[in-house]
């Protein structure tokens, strides 16, 4: 299934484009680069420097680049969970 808007949080993040808006650990806010894994609680974030940057997913809001080319803001606390759960929750509904 095609990753859209509306559909986004229940799928892997891995592989999008991805900007801090806003988090609880100010350090976070304006980092950018590419999802590279995803756990649980976290996100691994491959900046343009080359480092790997690990942030949290609770508390914070995040703007990623869908493959059309669509920015679409996410609440982190709507991906919180493993990716794989996620991706069941989607055929449930």
């Amino acid at each position: 299934m095609k990753r859209t808007p509306k559909n986004i949080i229940y799928h892997e993040l891995i592989g999008l484009n991805i900007l801090v808006l806003s988090h609880s650990d100010k350090n976070l806010v304006g980092r950018k680069g590419m999802i590279v894994d995803e756990t649980m609680n976290t996100l691994k974030i491959l900046n343009g420097d080359g480092k790997e940057v690990t942030v949290p997913k609770l508390y914070g809001m995040f703007r990623v680049l869908l493959p059309n080319n669509i920015h679409v803001d996410i609440d982190g606390s709507m991906i919180i969970g493993r990716p794989e759960d996620r991706l069941k929750k989607i055929k449930k509904t």
